[in-house]
């Protein structure tokens, strides 16, 4: 037998996190991706830039140039900016710094499930914030939890993943002002916001980081590019868990090719918030159909189906969206339906969700 009982109990504790990939679909509208790949020429020209550098010699230590390049995009002094492999390897590497066996970190709920899953890997405490009946995260029970808690870490999201709701830049700064510890923002989706971002709060607050993504508007989740910011100090000691070597010269090549892009993405952007408006409408227009209308590129629908019996049919006919009721907040509840969760996709996707969505209705009689 494997000597798996030698593996930390706290690991064999957790399911891994796997999400079954299928893009030869109609509609693949389940990961809150952009459904627009980058231009042949942006590819192009990232791919001949890769190809002009040494394969068999190691890239820098850290992507020195993409680095510098977030940090005069966002207006941010040298050594404030963190670029990793993708936002996930972010959220292991705060764990590895500031989680150990029974430390707090306040985590409201529902949220990107592998916070919670970090946490517990490291033996943390999860201080749970659950959502009001709206399904927003109130502000004031999260300070409350961190400082009851005396936490070194408290994570909020805005747009929130996976209910799309905001948290107010104001409260944000409360919060920042509050917590004991260190407050992290993820804004994975902020693109899809009007208005300040938490980058405005790392100039006022020194125990603020802001967690981005390439993978979301910068439509580069086949990348792999994320990225942390913070004051230069914390930062320093952040870079110090850190292995060399993630980011290679292919994915700074095309980050840095995206970054000059502002145009390509800001219209991007307003097509898909114009596309999220109009299929949100559709579905809310639909008889026994509930809509929780989001703020970034996706939203929850709630039918009188199972909702992982309509995922199922809407699977069949090409369509693939999240089923979303593994989070207790947005299971089956008080004798309803859980809900699941609709990404947008580019209009011929969007018109085969309604499509599909129509065809199962009809079999289900729920006209």
């Amino acid at each position: 037998m494997p000597p798996v009982h030698l593996v930390r109990p706290e690991i064999r504790a957790e399911r891994a996190y796997r999400v079954p990939t299928t893009i030869d679909v109609e509609a693949k509208v389940d990961q809150n991706e952009s459904p627009y790949d980058l231009p042949d020429a942006i590819k192009r020209a990232a791919l001949d830039a890769f190809a002009e550098t040494p394969w068999n010699r190691y890239p820098d230590d850290r992507p020195h140039r993409l680095v510098r390049a977030v940090e005069q995009r966002e207006g941010l002094p040298a050594g404030s900016v963190i670029v990793g492999r993708g936002s996930n390897e972010l959220a292991q590497t705060l764990g590895l710094c500031f989680l150990d066996a029974g430390t707090p970190v306040v985590l409201p709920s529902p949220m990107f499930a592998l916070y919670a899953s970090v946490a517990r890997m490291h033996g943390a405490r999860v201080v749970d914030v659950p959502a009001g009946p709206d399904l927003r995260h109130d502000p004031d029970a999260v300070l409350d939890a961190a400082v009851g808690a005396d936490a070194p870490l408290t994570i909020v999201t805005t747009p929130n993943n996976p209910t799309g709701q905001t948290l107010a830049h104001a409260d944000l700064g409360r919060l920042a002002a509050g917590v004991p510890g260190v407050l992290v923002v993820d804004e994975a989706y902020h693109e899809f916001l009007d208005g300040p971002t938490a980058t405005d709060l790392l100039k006022a607050h020194d125990n603020v980081l802001v967690m981005r993504t390439f993978s979301k508007a910068f439509g580069l989740a086949g990348v792999r590019l994320g990225v942390l910011m913070g004051h230069p100090d914390l930062m320093a000691e952040i870079e110090k868990s850190r292995l060399p070597f993630l980011v290679g010269r292919l994915g700074e090549e095309v980050g840095l090719a995206i970054l000059d892009r502002r145009d390509l993405v800001a219209e991007r952007v307003a097509e898909l918030k114009a596309e999220r408006e109009s299929l949100e409408a559709w579905f809310a227009a639909r008889d026994g159909v509930e809509v929780l209308p989001g703020a970034a590129n996706f939203f929850l629908i709630r039918t009188p189906m199972d909702a992982h019996d309509l995922q199922r049919r809407l699977a069949e006919r090409g369509v693939l969206v999240r089923d979303v009721t593994g989070y207790p907040a947005l299971a089956p509840r008080d004798g309803k339906p859980g809900w699941l969760r609709v990404s947008v996709g580019a209009p011929a996707e969007n018109a085969a969700i309604r499509r599909a969505f129509l065809a199962v209705v009809g079999e289900t009689g729920d006209e």
